[in-house]
This record gives structure tokens, sequence and C-alpha cells, in this order.
């Protein structure tokens, strides 16, 4: 859970520094990340990533963080980097 957030507070820095296109990406992968975690971890060891059942919680993490790397790739920049 540790290696997700510290990916996330990245991901909000970039956010923070107006690079929303990179911050987005940064946080649809610590979403991937959290899913491959949780796909590997046994369930006694993924602390705050065990929501539901392991399969649920890797396929809601997987599309999610999917949709969010699409969306941040599809919508146009109009101008900002």
């Amino acid at each position: 859970m540790l290696l997700v957030a510290a990916v996330l507070v990245v991901a909000v820095v970039l956010l923070a520094w107006d690079r929303w296109r990179r911050g987005t990406y940064v946080f649809g992968g610590a979403t991937l990340l959290a899913a491959a975690l949780r796909m590997m971890l046994p369930t006694d060891r993924a602390g705050l990533l065990a929501v539901r059942g392991k399969a649920f919680d890797v396929a809601w993490l997987t599309v999610l963080g999917g949709v969010i790397i699409v969306l941040a790739a599809t919508i146009s920049s109009l101008g900002v980097t």
C-alpha cells in the first residue's frame, strides 16, 4: 500500500505543477500497480488493497486504471502540456 501511495503522491505533485496529463498517466499507473499488487499478494498481506474478492478487486482496478489512462490520452490538451 505504501508503494501505491508513494506513486499517488508523485501524481499529485505533477498535477500541482500544472502537468495534468503526466499526472493523470501516473495516477492511472498507480491504479494498475495496485491491481498488480492485489493479484500477486495473498489476501492477508494485501492490506487496504483487499476490499472485496481478489478477482473483483483486480478486475475493477484494472478497468479503472485503463480508463484513466485512455481518458488522459484522448483528451485534447488545447495547447497545455
